[in-house]
C-alpha cells in the first residue's frame, strides 16, 4: 500500500515508519505538510496520490490548549477536515488517532466505543471534533482511541527515569486511572485494521489498568531502581486542563471485529524498557 503518515516526528508515527517498512511509505511533518492549509493538503493529496493515510499529527498540549483554544482547534480540527477531504478528493482510507480525552472519567466501568462522550478539555473538544469531521466526510474511516501513549520520544516512563537520577523520592498522582499504552501495540492494531474493511470507531490500549503512581513504581521495579514513591492526589498537582480520573478504555469493538492483539502493559513495558 502507498500510505501516507502525517505527523511521522512523534512517537506513534515512528513507529509507524518501523512496522510499515514492507509499503510504500510518505512521511510527512509540518515543515513537509501545512494540514491547516486546505489548499495544500489537496495539492499535496493530488501530487502523491495515496491510498492511506494515517493522520497522527495533531495539536498535544493538553495544558497549553486551554489558552490557545484557536490553535488547538485549527490542528485538530481544520486539519483533520482537510485531511479527510484529501482522501475524499484521492479516495484514500484513513485512520484518525484519537484520546481518551473525549471522555469525561466519570464511568465505573471502562468506556466502550459508543459510550456517551463528554470532553472536559480544549483538547478533548478539539480532539472529538475532529473525529466528527471524519465520520462527516468519510465513510472508509478507522477512529482509533488510545490512551497514555509511549514509545520512541518524551514520555512518562522517560520523564520518571530521567527524574531518578537526581531524586531520592518522587510525588505521583494516584487518583488518575487508565492503561499505559506502547506504540508497538497500537502500530500493530492500526495496520491489522488496514488489512481489513472493518471501518468504524475503536479503543486500542493495552490489557488492565493503573493509576500514574502504579504506573510509576512498575517502571522502577523492573528497572531496579530504588526511589520512594508518594501517592498524591490530583488536587495537589492543580494543572489548566481537566484531565478525565477515570480513563480506562475497552477495546470491545476489536475483540468483536479482527481481535485484540494488545498485551498486558505490564509486559509491553518490560519489552520497552
Amino acid at each position: 500500500m502507498k500510505i501516507l503518515v502525517t505527523g511521522a516526528n512523534g512517537q506513534l508515527g515512528r513507529e509507524i515508519a518501523i512496522q510499515g517498512r514492507g509499503h510504500e511509505l510518505i512521511l510527512t511533518d509540518s515543515d513537509t505538510l501545512d494540514i491547516t492549509n486546505g489548499e495544500d493538503v489537496k495539492s499535496y493529496f493530488l501530487a502523491i496520490k495515496p491510498q492511506v493515510v494515517i493522520h497522527c499529527a495533531a495539536y498535544t498540549n493538553v495544558d497549553g490548549a486551554e489558552t490557545d483554544f484557536d490553535g488547538a482547534f485549527r490542528v485538530n480540527v481544520v486539519g483533520t477536515q482537510n485531511i479527510a477531504a484529501g482522501c475524499l478528493e484521492v479516495g484514500a482510507r484513513m485512520v484518525y488517532v484519537s484520546t481518551d480525552y473525549v471522555f469525561d472519567g466519570k464511568n465505573q466501568e471502562a468506556y466502550r466505543e459508543f459510550d456517551q462522550v463528554n470532553p472536559q478539555s480544549v483538547y478533548g473538544r478539539t480532539k472529538w471534533q475532529g473525529e466528527e469531521m471524519v465520520r462527516q466526510i468519510l465513510s472508509r474511516h478507522f477512529i482509533v482511541r488510545t490512551a497514555w501513549l509511549y514509545g520512541d520520544g518524551n514520555n512518562f516512563v522517560r520523564t520518571m527515569l530521567k527524574l531518578a537520577e537526581t531524586n531520592d523520592t518522587l510525588r505521583v498522582v494516584h487518583d488518575q486511572l487508565g492503561t499505559p499504552t506502547s506504540t508497538v501495540d497500537l502500530a500493530r492494531v492500526i495496520f491489522l485494521l488496514l488489512s481489513s474493511n472493518a471501518y468504524g470507531t475503536y479503543h486500542a490500549t493495552c490489557q488492565g489498568q493503573c493509576s500514574w503512581y502504579e504506573f510509576s513504581c512498575e517502571i522502577f521495579r523492573q528497572t531496579g531502581k530504588k526511589i520512594t514513591v508518594v501517592p498524591v492526589t490530583t488536587s495537589e498537582f492543580p494543572r489548566p486542563a481537566k484531565r478525565p480520573i477515570r480513563s480506562v478504555l475497552d477495546n470491545h469493538m476489536l475483540r468483536m471485529t479482527v481481535g485484540d492483539p494488545m498485551r498486558e502493559w505490564q509486559d509491553a513495558l518490560k519489552e520497552y524498557l
